[in-house]
């Protein structure tokens, strides 16, 4: 039997974070919230011009430790937020520091309507991984928190996952 964890960035209205937390909630598998060590400040203008800049440079900031040795897991579900068209910097960050040859990975986005290149952008950052039950679940196009992705859609898929890897 495969052991899964949840590893999710999430930021403002707490999207992604919410999505993650019903992942393993039905699986009963393991969760890990990734945190920058310096937080974003500002107003939400503020924090989107911020993680502009990042994006455009690749920047990785500073995460806070996980505490997780991740050669204790099969699967890891990586949970994002959209930001301009790619992962957020922490989830980059968070992505460069591991190796993951012989893992499954299954990331999650969260975004507003435009999802971008997030799933091949991970994809491309861990080498030697083996993808499955990518989901892209979109949220109100105005950064808000009402969920367009019917939930009976993203249940479906975590049950998917519950079958095909924590039989």
């Amino acid at each position: 039997m495969n052991k899964m964890i949840v590893v999710y960035y999430s930021w403002s209205n707490g999207n992604t974070e919410k999505i993650a937390k019903l992942i393993q909630k039905i699986t009963a598998s393991d969760i890990v919230h990734i945190e920058t060590l310096k937080p974003y400040t500002g107003n939400y203008k503020e924090v989107i011009e911020q993680g502009k800049r990042e994006v455009e440079s690749r920047f990785k900031p500073e995460i806070k430790s996980l505490l997780v040795d991740f050669e204790n897991y099969d699967v890891i579900v990586i949970g994002t937020p959209t930001w301009w068209y790619t992962m957020a910097p922490a989830v980059l960050s968070f992505l460069n520091n591991q190796n993951w040859y012989g893992k499954i990975i299954i990331p999650f986005i969260t975004d507003a309507g435009w999802p971008g290149h997030v799933i091949d952008d991970i994809k491309k950052t861990c080498q030697g991984a083996e993808f499955a039950q990518e989901m892209e679940i979109r949220f109100d196009s105005n950064g808000g928190n009402h969920m367009e992705t019917a939930e009976s859609k993203i249940e479906e898929w975590i049950m998917k996952i519950k079958h095909t890897f924590l039989k």
